[in-house]
């Protein structure tokens, strides 16, 4: 089944967002590197991103054996409108569950693809659980991509399953997630919606959970982009207590190392600020001397916060690259403008996408505060960089537990509650004292070297013989071996 002339073939079809779409398609990379034929399944707006990937992976790999096939989004029948096929195209936060249904509708134009294309085994988002039920249709394996730690998946089991947030007298009082290995405590203002409110959209998100949970059971099992030495408490904990079969794979983007020309082609839009311009003036700057802050695609910033943020990185007193969305507001454009001059010299201001995955791997950068999305996280670990948490919505809050409680390589800024999206707000002192924490002193340099120490891990791990790798090489195997069982049974 692994030879060239009859390779085993795997449909990949992530979720309509940067954040689930770049991490896949580097996953889809990685399986055509071991002579597995790809496809990546997407919609027409998102094809372009997908292709301009795949280009860059025949720099990389002679054999470039990936496909793209395209379903049509149903925009307009889902209640959308037309061209929003991207959750960056949603116009309105109101309109996201919205969204979520539509995506429902591609069951249908996807299980007539599979028709025709016939692949051996799909890896599918968790936000389509319906796609569980599409491969048992067509005697196919359908994997789950969670696209977080596997720490972040056993706590939203145990909180499901437990439910000690309902044990505590006051939004604010702390609680243990029982069961779960490392006396976690959190709050219930740190929890999901889906824990704490009942509205008619939380209803739906549940509902989604929910149907997320069960396709997950019913799956052939799970890849995670993580690797075991970064959390093998939890990756035991989750086969063995919760029972799911799994491979972890990652950290995926080591395998993606194609510099300068892969960052600017898929990985983002186009930056404010050039990438040579922004490197040459890292070079000026001591190693481990800047603090670089990136909030993820989809975090927003109250202009008094945005002010907050300035009045810390300025009593901090060190080094800093800043990344802010693109807003036409006057206020925030002010705000920055006047920061931006009086910092010059001492920090950037980069407006829209960055070129993180260089910036992170700058000997200059010395500490990362981010929201604690698993694919910042995860590039973090691996570079070697320790962090300042910022969480804000989805999982973000187990990931800052992960960071600053277990593996000790970061100090929360401390954020209270969970927000979705706008960030919830943190005064200038408790900025300031974050930065100087994490850059200055004993307790610095022992998360750095922590970290350090975890990058070579993690670079190990893909490594032949690695964790990743003998994981990566015995899913193939496995997937050979039922396909080869199936053909028998056909014959």
């Amino acid at each position: 089944m692994d030879s060239q002339s009859n390779p085993l073939h795997i449909i990949f079809f992530p979720f309509m967002d940067h954040g689930h779409m770049i991490p896949t398609i580097d996953m889809a990379k990685l399986f055509v590197s071991k002579g597995v034929k790809a496809t990546i399944v997407t919609t027409p707006l998102n094809k372009p991103m997908v292709s301009n990937a795949i280009e860059q992976s025949k720099i990389q790999y002679s054999n470039n054996n990936i496909d793209i096939q395209t379903i049509k989004f149903p925009c307009v029948e889902g209640g959308l409108p037309e061209g929003c096929e991207n959750v960056a195209a949603i116009p309105s936060p109101s309109l996201v569950p919205t969204f979520f249904n539509a995506t429902k509708l591609l069951q249908k134009p996807f299980e007539e693809l599979l028709l025709q294309q016939k692949p051996d085994c799909i890896i599918a988002d968790m936000f389509f659980p319906w796609a569980t039920d599409s491969a048992e249709k067509f005697g196919i394996p359908r994997i789950v991509f969670h696209g977080t730690s596997f720490f972040s998946l056993c706590a939203g089991q145990c909180m499901k399953q437990y439910e000690p947030h309902k044990n505590v007298s006051s939004d604010t009082e702390l609680f243990e997630i029982p069961n779960l290995p490392g006396n976690i405590k959190l709050t219930r203002l740190q929890l999901p919606r889906i824990f704490t409110e009942d509205d008619h959209i939380t209803k739906n998100i549940t509902k989604l959970f929910a149907e997320i949970r069960e396709s997950e059971v019913k799956s052939y099992g799970v890849i995670v982009n993580s690797f075991y030495e970064l959390e093998s408490v939890y990756v035991d904990y989750y086969r063995e207590v919760l029972r799911t079969k799994e491979w972890h794979i990652g950290p995926i983007s080591i395998h993606n190392r194609i510099k300068e020309e892969e960052v600017t082609s898929y990985r983002g839009n186009e930056t404010s600020i050039d990438k040579h311009y922004c490197l040459k003036w890292l070079d000026t700057k001591k190693n481990n001397s800047v603090v670089y802050l990136c909030f993820g695609r989809t975090t927003s910033f109250r202009n008094s916060q945005l002010r907050e943020i300035a009045m810390g990185l300025e009593a901090a007193e060190h080094n800093f690259i800043w990344v802010v969305k693109k807003k036409n507001g006057d206020g925030e454009k002010c705000i920055l403008e006047r920061f931006e001059r009086r910092m010059k010299g001492k920090g950037l201001i980069i407006r829209g996408w960055s070129p993180q995955r260089l910036i992170l791997e700058h000997k200059a950068i010395g500490a990362f505060v981010t929201h604690c999305g698993w694919n910042s996280t995860i590039e973090a670990v691996t570079v070697g960089v320790p962090m300042i948490t910022w969480p804000v919505g989805a999982e973000k809050f187990y990931n800052e537990k992960l960071v600053t409680d277990v593996l000790k390589i970061g100090v929360a800024v401390g954020v209270k509650k969970w927000v979705g999206v706008v960030g919830d707000s943190v005064k200038w002192n408790a900025v300031e004292k974050a930065v100087k924490r994490i850059m200055e002193g004993e307790e610095a340099e022992e998360m750095r070297k922590k970290v350090k120490l975890l990058a070579q891990m993690a670079k190990k791990a893909v490594e032949e013989g690695g964790s990743s790798s003998s994981q990566l090489n015995a899913f193939i195997e496995e997937l050979g071996l039922v396909c080869n069982q199936q053909c028998i049974s056909k014959e």
